[in-house]
């Protein structure tokens, strides 16, 4: 697997994210650029320019028609994908760590970092899919987290619930329609936070990867825990691959949190593990630093990190990953 190397960023990567069709890519960093590139060829496709501080997240709607980003500089951003014309600015007190479209595209989530006074909070915008149309002021929800503030979220399928992933290393869940608190779980050790929440395709379940070096497979209605992959390094980013049966989960110890050197060689990797057992599979070396964030094509041909090391690296599988069995999901397969 050649990967498309994009140097587009002069900073850490804090997010990439692929649109429904997985033909674009979007990127953003700690320089205050949003990035748009190609998937197939790596080549860029432009900029959005608006922000004045680092950012943490992007997500694009599902017709490719919306794009939201949000970062230090207190405000969540709409853009128009295609013109990279800036539709709407909504401000915050503090910092925005995630945003994050529903399936329909018709609402947007928000997270809002606890600091100077303002608690964490999960809040929720109902958006016009139409870039000509003016978008509201008006919150549709707000769900405050005085215990632990959240650190991801994101919606279920349908937009029935609104999952959360807390810093004491909880999962939440709340009625999306309402904010009613519905149920949590304490799914990593506590006070290792969650670090990242990403949906199966049909988002009856997800996967969450934390700093207590372990992602797991959680069902979206009652919050079972249904597997854990365990790893010898923090984590930061977990995603689900649709066709085979793999989870890929990046990371890696900060350099500065590291005392020897050999300690930290090889500890770069995305790593691949087998969905249903568990057991690591592969790891795909490349970048100088920890993965920051791991994002899989719609369509399960690929995949992209993104690096503290300013990089966002592309991989497309080649035939040996889609012919890989195990010798049970072979007997099953001349069984049929």
């Amino acid at each position: 697997m050649r990967p498309i190397l994009l140097s587009g960023h002069e900073r850490a990567l804090t997010q990439v994210k692929y649109n429904a069709d997985g033909d674009i890519i979007f990127s953003v960093s700690k320089d205050h650029v949003v990035c748009a590139w190609f998937s197939h060829n790596g080549e860029r496709l432009g900029t959005y320019h608006g922000h004045v501080g680092a950012l943490w997240t992007v997500d694009v709607d599902p017709t490719s028609t919306l794009l939201a980003t949000g970062g230090a500089d207190n405000t969540i951003r709409l853009w128009e994908v295609r013109t990279g014309k800036q539709l709407k600015s909504w401000e915050f007190g503090t910092a925005i760590k995630r945003v994050e479209f529903s399936p329909d595209g018709r609402q947007l989530l928000g997270i809002t970092e606890k600091r100077q006074g303002h608690l964490s909070t999960i809040f929720v915008y109902e958006i016009n899919p139409d870039p000509s149309a003016e978008q509201t002021d008006e919150q549709s929800l707000r769900i405050v987290c005085d215990e632990a503030k959240a650190t991801v979220a994101g919606f279920s399928y349908g937009a029935k619930y609104i999952i959360s992933g807390h810093e004491d290393g909880t999962v939440c869940q709340w009625d999306a329609k309402s904010g009613e608190f519905l149920d949590s779980v304490q799914a990593h050790e506590a006070d290792m936070q969650v670090t990242d929440l990403q949906w199966a395709p049909d988002r009856t379940y997800f996967i969450t990867a934390s700093k207590d070096k372990t992602a797991k497979l959680m069902s979206t209605n009652d919050l079972e825990i249904l597997k854990t992959y365990t790893t010898d390094t923090p984590l930061n980013s977990a995603a689900i691959t649709p066709v085979k049966d793999f989870v890929i989960l990046g990371g890696g110890q900060a350099a500065m949190d590291v005392t020897t050197t050999s300690a930290r060689q090889g500890k770069f990797e995305a790593r691949f593990y087998h969905k249903i057992f568990m057991e690591e599979i592969g790891r795909v070396r490349g970048h100088f630093g920890p993965l920051n964030y791991v994002a899989v094509h719609p369509k399960g041909t690929g995949y992209c990190s993104g690096g503290e090391d300013g990089y966002v690296r592309v991989h497309h599988f080649d035939k040996p990953y889609f012919d890989f069995m195990y010798e049970v999901e072979r007997e099953q397969q001349a069984n049929l």
